[in-house]
């Protein structure tokens, strides 16, 4: 796969990890992990790259398909797919610790397609004009 980011150029980084593995659908919990997935976001964005999330995406999608709980029907029927789209247009992957096959996938596609996956944000190059439009 050719390069065809120039080194200036923020990478977009889907943030993977846990986000209704361990949960048993406890929606506490599902909010602590989603919590800990975007408190990735900040760092990420502040080395000059884009964060995001496929929960951010996909979510909208499910609700608007008629999902009404995490891991039902319709949440399985959209969230993995969404995900499988996104990772065509990201430039890397962070993965976060934790047990969770929605990330493993994620890895695993990353990977196919030569994506790089860092596992701590310290890993991510940081941009030369990382802080354009930062808060003083």
């Amino acid at each position: 796969m050719p390069d065809t980011h120039a080194p200036d150029r923020p990478l977009l980084v889907l943030i993977a990890g846990p986000y209704l593995s361990g949960t048993d659908g406890d929606p506490t919990k599902i909010a602590a992990n989603r919590a800990r997935l975007e408190a990735a976001a900040l760092p990420i964005y502040e080395r000059g790259h884009l964060p995001l999330l496929g929960e951010w995406l996909a979510l909208p999608i499910i609700h608007a398909a008629g999902g009404r709980e995490p891991g039902d029907a319709v949440f399985h029927a959209y969230q993995y797919p969404v995900a499988e789209r996104l990772l065509a247009r990201c430039d890397a992957v962070l993965r976060l610790p934790g047990a969770s096959r929605g990330a493993d996938m994620d890895v695993a596609r990353a990977q196919v397609c030569g994506l790089p996956v860092y596992h701590h944000i310290d890993e991510l190059p940081v941009r030369a004009a990382s802080h354009e439009g930062a808060a003083a």
